[in-house]
């Protein structure tokens, strides 16, 4: 894996030309093995690159790298699995090679069929690709936005790089906040692309690509997750050939990924999707595969046992390390760094740290990221459905009757009689964050479309609540986009979807890039193969979801490699215990950062409102801890970047 940088400029060119170098330095966690830089200084284009070998470690894979012509220069990050393929074909066009990396292999590509180079690939990616005869920059991603790019442009300068920190680094990007990202990442826990922190800068799109040439930028797309099958709700389906198709699917985007010339092993959580992987890698693999997790002390976030009896049947060369609360207190000062725009997911932390641990002996890892939102795998995709059925039919007048009454209940009251039979629940009703959802609930009898009840399981500050807070509206997005785009499908279908375009590639995706390439180890995700992608959107939404439980077809798949009493149980998720720790370990940070004085130096916060809500949680009377950690980040993001 690796890291790109560069930009084009009519009237800056030795000003951005110096600062290319620090900028491409800022990526060298994505890149430690080799560096380069590429001028020209006639059309005022700058490349920088930093490179993490993984295929052809030699020399001959260094970057930018120019086409033999010497009118294409390319900068590039990621993996294209099918390069080999493609090689061949080109070299039946009469093309040859220099080396075995598939970098060149997509420079050729691009000389031979121009953009529709990127309906061949088979991976992840973000590029860009000068070229001096069209004097034109290409720039592209990969279908699912697995891998990162954004794109900086005002006036006649036009500035891109793999994270926001390179695009810092230069003196002529102004750090300017755009309003719409503070109400946006209170909202979702990140910024939705296309927008970014900063005003004039975005993200480029997931199945996009970009070209500009020096006046204009133009920005299409080159594929979609295909719509729903008219069949997909037919009860009548061949369950066993979806099955067998699902495996030949999976079996191949897994073999596809263990392409490497360095060592490689795979993050084992103990779920369902990362044991589907882990499982599918040691079919097609001759030896053990090298499998890491982690574990926490803390009861009700410890998966390390799960993930241990997998490995352990699976045969693989298991490694666990249990994390300490100093270890992810350490780590917490540090996640501005990484995360170089407000991010608020608290799963950064262990995913950083099991990154960590895994690069300790590899350099790639493959991960199951992607099963949830193709197999509705999240709890709230059933419960937003179950309150779709149960509410929606009633009137107004009674729902908001109903909600009025358990209204004056006070949500103090109800998370008190909620403690002492907690323990005693079924774990999916073992709510950490218990009064937030309850008011939540209370919200969702007031709502009557099917987004505003979705809009609520996943938000973390209500719209009425951001208001109150920073005073300013939410501002629509790809969220609202989507939900219109699927107006007449089924309701899981649609929830599912809407999480495809925004909250896998914006928060997942993102999560997992930053806390891996932090740690210079690049992270595999084959269940989000295109081609698996293409066929899970067809699929039957009975074979996604059936008898009160999602995963259908997966855990039948699953279950054909592992024994059902080793994954059948409660998700649990990746998460930590920021409730406790601010009132313990992290109750000095969060006094500090999110301080009275503070907020009002700075100007966004409705500082009484915060302090209300540190008091309550601090005194065990609610618990806003995803809330209040919100805020951490942004205030720990604002003191790193912009220095105030």
């Amino acid at each position: 894996m690796c890291g790109i940088v560069g930009f084009i400029t009519k009237r800056r060119f030795n000003e951005l030309r110096q600062d290319l170098t620090l900028a491409a330095s800022s990526l060298a966690h994505r890149g430690p093995d080799d560096s380069g830089l590429f001028f020209e200084a006639s059309a005022g284009v700058g490349l920088g690159h930093r490179r993490l070998s993984i295929i052809d470690l030699s020399s001959a894979g260094r970057q930018p790298m120019a086409s033999e012509d010497g009118k294409l220069n390319i900068v590039y990050n990621g993996e294209v699995y099918n390069f080999r393929e493609i090689r061949k074909e080109l070299v039946d066009h009469g093309y040859k090679f220099h080396s075995n990396t598939d970098t060149e292999v997509i420079l050729k590509a691009y000389q031979q069929w121009g953009r529709k180079c990127l309906d061949k690939f088979v991976g992840m990616f973000a590029l860009a690709i000068w070229d001096r005869g069209e004097k034109t920059l290409f720039l592209a991603r990969d279908r699912m936005g697995i891998k990162p790019v954004y794109f900086y442009h005002n006036g006649d300068t036009f500035l891109f790089a793999s994270e926001l920190k390179a695009l810092m680094a230069f003196k002529a990007f102004p750090k300017e906040i755009d309003p719409d990202s503070v109400p946006l990442f209170l909202h979702y826990q990140y910024i939705p692309a296309p927008k970014t922190v900063f005003a004039h800068t975005y993200k480029l799109s997931p199945g996009h690509f970009l070209t500009f040439d020096g006046k204009t930028i133009r920005t299409e797309p080159y594929w979609n997750i295909p719509e729903r099958s008219p069949d997909e709700n037919k009860r009548n389906v061949n369950e066993k050939e979806y099955l067998s198709r699902l495996d030949d699917l999976l079996t191949t985007a897994v073999s596809d990924r263990l392409i490497s010339d360095v060592p490689l092993g795979a993050l084992l959580s103990g779920g369902i999707d990362s044991s589907m992987v882990v499982a599918l890698m040691q079919k097609v693999n001759a030896s053990p595969v090298q499998t890491f997790s982690i574990g926490f002390n803390e009861p009700g976030y410890n998966e390390a046992p799960w993930a241990s009896k997998v490995a352990e049947h699976l045969g693989t060369d298991h490694n666990e390390l249990y994390v300490t609360p100093k270890d992810a207190m350490d780590l917490i000062s540090i996640l501005p760094e990484i995360y170089d725009e407000p991010f608020a997911d608290a799963s950064a932390i262990p995913t950083t740290l099991v990154c960590r641990f895994a690069r300790s002996k590899l350099t790639v890892a493959l991960s199951g990221d992607g099963g949830d939102e193709q197999f509705s795998g999240y709890v709230r995709y059933w419960s937003t459905r179950a309150a779709s059925s149960a509410f929606q039919g009633l009137p107004q007048t009674i729902k908001t009757g109903i909600a009025d009454f358990f209204e004056r209940i006070p949500s103090s009251w109800v998370e008190r009689c909620y403690r002492p039979i907690q323990p005693h629940l079924p774990q999916r009703f073992r709510a950490a964050n218990f009064t937030d959802k309850w008011e939540k609930a209370l919200k969702l009898l007031r709502k009557s479309r099917i987004q505003d009840l979705y809009r609520m399981t996943v938000c973390l500050w209500p719209e009425d609540d951001i208001l109150a807070l920073v005073n300013m509206k939410l501002p629509l997005g790809r969220f609202e986009e989507t939900f219109l785009e699927t107006q007449g499908w089924p309701v899981l279908s649609r929830l599912m979807r809407v999480d495809l375009k925004t909250y896998l590639p914006d928060a997942m995706l993102t999560k997992v890039d930053r806390a891996s390439m932090a740690n210079s180890l690049e992270v595999r995700v084959p269940l989000l193969d295109h081609r698996v992608v293409e066929f899970t959107s067809r699929l039957p939404e009975s074979l996604k979801y059936r008898n009160g439980t999602g995963k259908y077809l997966l855990k039948k798949l699953l279950a054909q490699y592992v024994p059902t009493s080793l994954f059948e149980r409660p998700k649990m998720g990746f998460g930590v215990p920021i409730d406790f720790w601010f009132r313990k370990d992290l109750k000095a940070h969060l006094l500090d950062y999110l301080s009275s004085e503070r907020l009002k130096r700075e100007g966004i916060f409705n500082h009484v409102l915060v302090e209300q809500k540190i008091k309550e949680h601090l005194s065990g009377e609610k618990n806003h801890q995803y809330r209040l950690w919100s805020i951490l980040m942004w205030e720990m993001w604002r003191e790193r970047w912009l220095g105030t």
